[in-house]
């Protein structure tokens, strides 16, 4: 490269650009993964898509009586959206490994922390929060009570962060290696276990007017977590699959 010359290596122009504290790489890298994902539509559509579908094919192949959907409800949207927000984990370094934007980030002097942070939290705008968004919708399908309509929407909003977060370490640890969908599910799904039980719990007791506080706090307090661990293992992670 010519003395000069600006580095057009792919992820580096808006590292470059950013401060060196990590306040600078995370909204870099945010802003980064969101022009990608309005580049890639799909990346968007997809989940939304499965999500879609999965929820509304259960009235029709169990029951469509209004007492039984209310009862398999909550737990039907919860295990549709988590389902889906699964599905674009594998990309989440897979593309910049694949370019040489990954060893770039490692390279650059930036917080990896920060930056496995940043694409967890682009990751949820993406993917996840669509998803959200769509279940307020979804949970007509299965009558749920209007009062529970905001319980769900914010127990999905937690959960799906974590389940992000949680993706995030699964997705370092298998970076490079092919076909990792499954693995990576494999080793989200059993510590989503939780997740799930406290927020269709968290719904039901919603949807019967019964006091909510108790499963909620356990599902901010387990997102809370995600939050601030699983950016540190998931740089960790790469670091040891880069090496």
């Amino acid at each position: 490269m010519a003395d000069g010359a600006p580095d057009k290596t792919p992820g580096t122009v808006r590292l470059r650009e950013a401060s060196l504290r990590p306040v600078g790489s995370f909204g870099a890298v945010v802003a980064r993964e969101l022009q990608l994902a309005v580049r890639r539509p799909a990346d968007v559509l997809n989940p939304l898509f499965f999500f879609s579908v999965v929820a509304t094919m259960f009235p029709l192949a169990v029951s469509p009586l209004p007492q039984v959907l209310e009862v398999i409800g909550p737990g039907i949207v919860w295990v549709a959206a988590l389902l889906a927000a699964l599905l674009p984990l594998n990309g989440l370094f897979g593309q910049d490994f694949d370019d040489g934007t990954l060893e770039h980030y490692v390279m650059s002097g930036q917080s990896l922390v920060a930056i496995c942070f940043a694409k967890t939290v682009a990751l949820w705008l993406v993917a996840a929060l669509p998803l959200v968004l769509a279940s307020s919708v979804v949970a007509e399908t299965y009558r749920l009570p209007l009062e529970a309509l905001p319980v769900l929407v914010l127990a999905l909003a937690v959960g799906s962060f974590a389940l992000c977060a949680l993706g995030a370490v699964a997705a370092a640890l298998t970076v490079g290696v092919q076909r990792a969908s499954a693995l990576i599910a494999l080793l989200v799904l059993p510590l989503m276990v939780p997740v799930l039980i406290f927020g269709t719990r968290a719904v039901s007791l919603a949807g019967a007017g019964d006091p909510v506080a108790g499963p909620v706090y356990l599902l901010l307090a387990i997102g809370l977590a995600a939050a601030l661990l699983a950016p540190i293992a998931a740089a960790v992670a790469l670091r040891i699959s880069l090496d």
